[in-house]
């Protein structure tokens, strides 16, 4: 596992630094992208070395053509080879408004951040993918897609991010149908309420659904953390589901269970 390398997205805080650093904990070289905040950065990439791995850090909006270019450029430059992308990067609503009175602006921002980057980013790495032999796994390579439960819960006062989030399901489904039978595997890994910066203004709401009420909205009692989704993301990393491809993973507390 010594040689094979990866590239997170979105990777200097929250969900994206906890896979950075399990990766790093599977011997994987880890590029880490961030697309504002150098001193987050380079805080997950001494987190990075601390843990056994090696990696560099690389800015770039994935929002911005060039700017993914340069990601899977730089991360080439650095390794040789990329096996994994762990497309990570996104961004929630400014403003959490009604559906009725959602701003154009939002989903203009959302989409271009949290699906379009994502999907030209994936065609790109698929691409040089396509180039590289097979590794001692048999793989070319392997991409997951972050996505959350959001992906099939309606939120009415973040429909565009909901939106984002059920697209990145689709977009897991037709690379893994396109990619299969060219050594590359494509995965979802759905969390649930993460603790993050992210979910940080609305710890009390969810403290009270999570913890406080009778039953609660998960059947395990507790936020989820970044290390519960990194843990996923190191269990395909290690080629443990190969003959598994378009799958989700549910990495929530059981939230998606139907219960009475």
């Amino acid at each position: 596992m010594s040689k094979k390398s990866a590239l997170v997205t979105g990777a200097s805080r929250g969900i994206g630094r906890g896979i950075a650093i399990e990766l790093a904990k599977a011997g994987y070289r880890v590029a880490i992208n961030y697309a504002g905040n150098l001193d987050a950065a380079n805080e997950a990439l001494g987190l990075v070395k601390a843990a056994g791995g090696d990696g560099f850090i690389v800015q770039g909006d994935v929002a911005v053509a060039e700017d993914r270019v340069r990601l899977l450029s730089e991360t080439l430059k650095n390794f040789g080879r990329l096996d994994l992308l762990v497309n990570n990067a996104g961004v929630g609503p400014k403003v959490r408004a009604d559906l009725l009175e959602a701003a154009e602006d939002s989903f203009d921002r959302l989409f271009s951040i949290n699906l379009k980057g994502p999907y030209f980013l994936t065609q790109m790495v698929a691409k040089q993918f396509l180039k590289q032999s097979l590794d001692t796994s048999g793989f070319r390579g392997r991409i997951v897609n972050i996505t959350s439960i959001s992906a099939y819960t309606a939120s009415i006062n973040r429909g565009d991010y909901c939106m984002v989030k059920a697209g990145l399901t689709m977009m897991t489904k037709l690379f893994a149908e396109r990619l299969a039978n060219d050594a590359i595997n494509v995965y979802e890994v759905r969390p649930g309420v993460i603790a993050t910066d992210m979910t940080g203004g609305v710890k009390e709401k969810y403290d009270k659904l999570i913890i406080h009420d009778e039953r609660g909205i998960t059947p395990i009692r507790r936020w989820g953390k970044p290390e519960d989704v990194a843990l996923a993301v190191r269990a395909i990393a290690e080629d443990r589901f190969p003959f598994t491809t378009g799958s989700a993973f549910d990495v929530d507390g059981g939230f998606h269970l139907h219960r009475l």
